[in-house]
C-alpha cells in the first residue's frame, strides 16, 4: 500500500498534475480505481494542499449503477469529501437504459460506450466549472492507457493519440484540465490496493463493456501480459516517447468556439453531445 501511494503522489510531482490551491473535481464511480484515488488525494486534501469534491454520474443502467452510487456516497461521507450526484436524466433527458433499447443500430445508434463517454465527458467538465474546479481527476489506470493507445493505433486516430498522456491541456479556459495520477499503477495493483486497505468498492463490471472495441483489446493485451509481464509499461513507456513527435507532426489545431445550443466549448456548431441529441429528435 505504501509503495503504490508513494508512486501515484510521485507521479503527481513529476508530471505536475496538482498545485497546492488547486480545486480538484474526482470523478467517483464507486470502483476500485475512482476510490483508490479518493483514498490517496483525501491525503493531500487533509494537508491542506488542495481543496477535494467528489461527483458520481448516474448513466441510469438499471441493476448496476445503483450499488456503484452508494458505494460511492459512502466512501465521501467517510473522508468527509463534498459529494454530488448527477444523472444523464437531469442533462440530457435520457438515461441510458433508454437510449440503447429506443434507437437501433439502424436507425444510426452507436454502441453504449460511445454515448457513455461523450456524455460523461460533457458532465464533468460542465460540473467542474460550476463548481469552481482547477482540475479534473479520473481513475484511468495502466491498462486503461495501454488499451488506447493500442486502440487508436489500429483504428489510426492518430488525432486521438496527440491527446493521450497524464494531463490535458487545452488553450480554451472552458475547459477544464484532466489529469490522470493512476496512470502507472496496473488494475491488478489497483485490486490488491483496496482489498489490503479494506476499502468499500463496487467490483461489478458494467453490463454494457462487453460490447466495445476497448474490450476486446483489453482481452488481446492481457493474453500478451501472460508470457510478456512488462508488455504494458514498455508500450506506455514507447509511446511517451514519440508523442512529442506526433503532436509535432499530426496535432491540428481546431479553433474552438461554443456549441450553440448548450455552451460548451466545441469545434462544431454543435457539440458531440448535442449532436447525439439532436439525430435523435427523428425518433422521439
Amino acid at each position: 500500500m505504501e509503495s503504490i501511494q508513494n508512486k501515484v503522489l510521485k507521479d503527481i510531482r513529476k508530471y505536475k498534475l496538482l498545485e497546492k490551491g488547486d480545486k480538484v473535481l474526482l470523478g467517483l464511480s464507486g470502483g476500485k480505481d475512482s476510490v483508490m484515488l479518493l483514498d490517496i488525494l483525501n491525503s493531500l486534501r487533509k494537508r491542506n494542499i488542495i481543496d477535494l469534491v467528489a461527483v458520481t454520474i448516474d448513466e441510469g443502467i438499471h441493476g448496476y449503477r445503483e450499488e456503484g452510487v452508494e458505494i460511492a456516497a459512502r466512501n465521501a461521507k467517510k473522508l468527509g469529501v463534498e459529494h454530488k450526484i448527477v444523472t444523464f436524466k437531469e442533462y440530457f433527458g435520457r438515461t441510458l437504459d433508454e437510449i440503447i433499447s429506443k434507437y437501433t443500430i439502424k436507425e444510426g445508434r452507436r454502441n453504449a460506450c460511445t454515448y457513455c463517454g461523450v456524455f460523461r465527458r460533457w458532465i464533468l467538465n460542465r460540473v467542474a466549472r460550476d463548481e469552481g474546479a482547477t482540475k479534473i481527476a479520473t481513475g484511468h489506470n495502466l491498462d486503461d492507457e495501454t488499451q488506447s493507445i493500442v486502440m487508436n493505433y489500429l483504428e489510426g486516430n492518430i488525432q486521438n493519440l496527440t491527446r493521450i498522456g497524464p494531463k490535458s491541456e487545452s488553450l480554451n479556459d472552458k475547459f477544464t484540465i484532466k489529469i490522470k495520477p493512476l496512470r502507472e499503477i496496473p488494475e491488478k495493483e489497483i485490486g490488491l490496493y483496496v482489498v489490503a486497505r479494506e476499502l468499500d468498492v463496487h467490483f461489478a463490471g458494467c453490463p454494457f463493456a462487453i460490447e466495445s472495441f476497448r474490450a476486446e483489446v483489453g482481452s488481446f493485451i492481457k493474453e500478451l501480459s501472460r508470457e510478456h509481464p512488462t508488455i504494458m509499461y514498455s508500450t506506455l513507456r514507447g509511446f511517451d516517447k514519440m508523442k512529442p513527435v506526433l503532436k509535432r507532426e499530426f496535432s491540428r489545431k481546431y479553433p474552438i468556439g461554443v456549441c450553440e445550443k448548450c455552451g460548451e466549448p466545441s469545434a462544431a456548431s454543435l457539440c458531440k453531445a448535442c449532436s447525439f441529441l439532436k439525430d435523435w429528435e427523428d425518433f422521439d
